[in-house]
């Protein structure tokens, strides 16, 4: 038997490490293993290369070294940022956020909800779209911070943070993004965006797990979840200088971050005009929202998006489901939830996330496999033929 091609659409929630980044780290985990907090000329060298990683990736963020974090990846830093804000706003204690976030930053809210503090949670209409005019009427004179993503890791969907950034601020309130998914995809800043805090992962970008930042803005103190001297006294524990090199050589890969677009656009694209060839009924979700480009979190019809899965798997194709999986099975995905869809259009729901290794050829792979799939699943012809039939079946 014949072993399948791998072809990896599942890029927002990894990516393959850079080579380059694994380079950058070997030194640390090898030979160069002095802690950077040493008076040591090996210390030094360690501390050297903290130092030269922070420049590059907050030049890379629109930042300032020094208004730089670093940490062991996006949850700490949005976690960071919003009990920061909370402890720094003199009493104040309400926090708003929208009902698609990424659940590091859900369920902190909710357990702060335990505690005493007071959430409102901004709706999204049937494309993933936020409101601003909704942002205005639930920011209030005790409301501490707004937390929004910068871009949504199921649908790709965009945030107008600039304006969301400045609607807060208007009110007194601080504002957090957590731009994990928009990093590399997107064409961002973290001093044009005018946010307080950012928040963003290595390993979505070909770095390596285990390490993120938190940008703050300048004047802004910052009372640390860990307690101790390293990164100025914001983020306690040795610095993992191995990680945080392969950080700063992962951005350094991202010179052109427009040429990273188009690229993906194309990629996109091709496989959604691919699939509405096949399958006329598909949906794609947030398609009518400025969207991240390499996402497609599309729809197909009633069908089973677990059995969807596990065919493409067959054929060496990794995705992923539309909805969040739980111990023991799957649950509705928050997201296409909170855009009004049904639990039977939600689990049949699947995310194809494309990243700057994946090639035109690889997507012909995948709208070949997913033909033979489609029409195996529905026992019925997928040609253009049967698009009115298709339609009525959406409609059931």
């Amino acid at each position: 038997m014949k072993t399948p091609r791998t072809v990896y659409l599942d890029s927002n929630a990894t990516t393959a490490m850079a080579p380059l980044a694994l380079d950058a780290m070997l030194p640390f985990l090898t030979t160069d293993y002095a802690n950077p907090s040493s008076s040591s000329l090996a210390g030094r060298h360690a501390r050297n290369a903290v130092e030269k990683a922070r420049t590059a990736v907050s030049q890379f963020l629109g930042a300032k070294p020094a208004e730089l974090v670093f940490t062991s990846g996006a949850t700490e830093s949005n976690h960071t940022a919003i009990l920061a804000a909370l402890s720094i706003s003199r009493g104040k204690r309400h926090l708003v956020t929208s009902q698609v976030e990424h659940p590091s930053i859900l369920l902190l809210c909710q357990h702060l909800e335990r505690l005493g503090i007071e959430v409102s949670y901004l709706p999204v209409d049937a494309e993933g779209r936020l409101d601003l005019d909704s942002l205005r009427t639930l920011l209030r004179e005790d409301t501490a911070l707004v937390s929004l993503m910068w871009a949504n890791n199921e649908t790709g969907v965009l945030f107008p943070i600039q304006e969301a950034a400045a609607i807060a601020h208007e009110a007194g309130a601080l504002f957090h993004c957590d731009a994990t998914q928009a990093v590399g995809k997107a064409v961002m800043g973290f001093a044009a965006s005018g946010v307080d805090f950012l928040s963003c992962s290595a390993h979505k970008i070909h770095g390596p797990k285990g390490v993120g930042a938190l940008c703050v803005r300048k004047g802004i103190e910052l009372p640390p979840l860990f307690h101790g001297h390293q990164e100025r006294g914001r983020r306690g524990g040795t610095e993992n200088v191995a990680a945080i090199a392969g950080f700063g050589a992962a951005v350094g890969l991202l010179a052109n971050v427009q040429d990273e677009i188009c690229h993906l656009v194309r990629l996109r694209d091709q496989f959604e005009n691919g699939l509405m060839a096949i399958m006329p009924c598909a949906r794609i979700h947030g398609q009518a929202a400025q969207r991240l480009p390499n996402t497609s979190n599309i729809g197909f019809l009633a069908l089973d998006g677990e059995e969807l899965l596990y065919r493409l798997e067959q054929e060496g194709i990794t995705a992923a489901l539309g909805a969040a999986c739980a111990a023991g099975g799957s649950k509705p995905s928050h997201v296409l939830t909170a855009m009004g869809f049904s639990e039977t259009a939600i689990l049949s729901s699947v995310r194809f996330s494309f990243s700057r290794l994946n090639h035109a050829e690889e997507v012909e792979y995948l709208l070949r496999s997913l033909g033979g799939i489609l029409l195996d699943m529905m026992e019925m012809p997928l040609s253009s033929a049967a698009g009115s039939n298709l339609a009525v079946s959406c409609m059931t």
